[in-house]
C-alpha cells in the first residue's frame, strides 16, 4: 500500500510538472529574420529522444492556435512528451505570432522556406549534446515539411499526424466538390493553370482568399511535392496516425501514404478528429472543439506517439 501511494505522489507530481512547464526559449537565426521556439527537456540527466514538431497550414503557432481559434493541441502533446520523458522543440512558423518578423512579402513567401526552416532546427538540435535521437512529427501541413525535411539531417523517425496523402491541388478540389458549379469550374480553370507553374491574373472575387495573385507562387511551390513521393524516400521508420473523425483530412489520405511506404506503421484512432481530440463526426459539433483548449488530446494518440518513439 505504501509503494502505492508513493508512486501516485511521483505521477502527480511528474504530472504538475510536465503541464507547469514553460520550457526553454529558443531562437532560430535566419538570413530573414529570427524563428522563435520552446524547448520542453524532462529533469534528468540522462540523454533522452527529442522530437520536432511541425505545425499545420495557415496562421498556426507553436501551440497549435492561431488568433480565430485556440485548441492547444501542440503544447499539449509537447507536454504529454514531456511526462514520458521525451524533449521536444516547437515553434513558431515563419510570419506567425512571437516570428512574425521574418515573413517575407507574401509573393514571395514559398513550400521551400518553411522546409529549409524545419532543416534549420533539424541542424539545431544536431549540436545539443542532451538529445540521443531526433524524431520529426509533423501535423496536417506539417506533414509534408516534415517528411522531405527528415529525409536527411539525421532524422531517427518521423511521425505523421493528420497529414494529406495526395499534391495540395487535389486536396483543394476534393475540399471544393460540395461548392455551387461556378466555384468549382473556375477553382478547377485556376488549379489547372497553377499546376503547370503558371499564375493566373484573372481571379472571381469568391475565390480571391484562396487564390489572390499574393499567394499563388506559394501554392505553385506547395504543389511540387506529392507526399506519396516524398514519403517513400524516407528510409528510417515511420508511423502515420490518422483520427476516423477527421473532418479535413480522410483516412483515404493515410491509406495511400501507407501504400506508398510500405514500412509505414498505419495507426487508425476511432472518433480522433484533426486537431488530435475526441469529437462527434457531426461536422458542425466537431468544429466546435477546435474552441476548447482545455479538451484533452486523445489518449491512444499520446500512446502509439510514445510508444513509436521509445521502441
Amino acid at each position: 500500500m505504501k509503494s502505492k501511494i508513493i508512486l501516485s505522489v511521483l505521477l502527480i507530481v511528474i504530472f504538475m510538472n510536465g503541464y507547469g512547464q514553460s520550457g526553454e526559449p529558443v531562437t532560430l537565426k535566419t538570413q530573414t529574420g529570427d524563428i522563435y521556439g520552446t524547448l520542453l527537456i524532462p529533469q534528468t540527466s540522462e540523454k533522452v529522444p527529442v522530437a520536432l514538431l511541425i505545425a499545420g497550414s495557415g496562421p498556426t503557432d507553436r501551440n497549435g492556435n492561431n488568433p480565430m481559434m485556440k485548441n492547444n493541441a501542440l503544447k499539449m502533446l509537447a507536454d504529454s512528451l514531456y511526462v514520458h520523458g521525451i524533449a521536444s522543440l516547437r515553434y513558431d512558423k515563419r510570419g506567425i505570432a512571437a516570428s512574425q518578423a521574418a515573413a517575407p512579402e507574401e509573393s514571395k513567401l514559398s513550400f521551400d522556406l518553411f522546409i529549409r526552416d524545419a532543416e534549420g532546427w533539424l541542424h539545431f538540435l544536431k549540436q545539443d549534446k542532451r538529445f540521443n535521437s531526433i524524431i520529426v512529427i509533423g501535423h496536417s501541413q506539417g506533414s509534408l515539411v516534415g517528411m522531405v525535411a527528415a529525409q536527411q539531417n539525421g532524422v531517427t523517425k518521423f511521425i505523421s499526424l493528420e497529414g494529406a496523402g495526395e499534391p495540395i491541388n487535389n486536396v483543394i478540389r476534393k475540399q471544393l466538390e460540395s461548392q455551387p458549379t461556378e466555384v468549382i469550374r473556375e477553382s478547377n480553370r485556376i488549379l489547372d493553370s497553377l499546376a503547370e507553374g503558371k499564375t493566373v491574373d484573372s481571379v472571381p472575387q469568391f475565390l480571391n482568399s484562396l487564390f489572390r495573385p499574393g499567394v499563388q507562387p506559394f501554392l505553385i511551390s506547395w504543389m511540387r511535392y506529392n507526399p506519396q513521393t516524398e514519403i517513400n524516400k524516407l528510409q528510417i521508420p515511420v508511423l502515420i496516425i490518422q483520427g476516423t473523425n477527421d473532418i479535413q483530412v480522410g483516412q483515404q489520405d493515410a491509406t495511400e501514404l501507407a501504400n506508398a511506404d510500405h514500412r509505414a506503421k498505419l495507426v487508425i484512432i476511432n472518433g480522433m478528429n484533426h486537431i488530435l481530440k475526441n469529437a462527434p463526426a457531426e461536422r458542425n459539433l466537431n468544429f466546435q472543439t477546435y474552441f476548447k483548449p482545455d479538451l484533452p488530446l486523445n489518449g491512444e494518440l499520446v500512446k502509439a506517439v510514445v510508444e513509436f518513439i521509445k521502441n
